[in-house]
């Protein structure tokens, strides 16, 4: 998901996706100690988008303070 995109989402829809991605970490982290995951870039790639999602959060944090 791209930034531009990731700014487009309402503040409920961005918690929503903020709350998939932790979960979607959780299971890529489970998998890889279980020895079940093939490519290990993803945990990179969802540790990327979740940095992403929480800094439009923060910006809108400050822009509405």
């Amino acid at each position: 998901m791209k930034i531009n995109e990731i700014r487009a989402l309402g503040t409920v829809e961005l918690v929503k996706e903020l709350d998939n991605t932790y979960r979607e970490l959780f299971n890529l982290r489970l998998r890889l100690a279980t020895k079940q995951l093939v490519n290990v870039k993803e945990i990179g790639r969802v540790r990327n988008k979740l940095a992403r999602i929480k800094t439009v959060i923060r910006e809108r944090e400050l822009s509405g303070a």
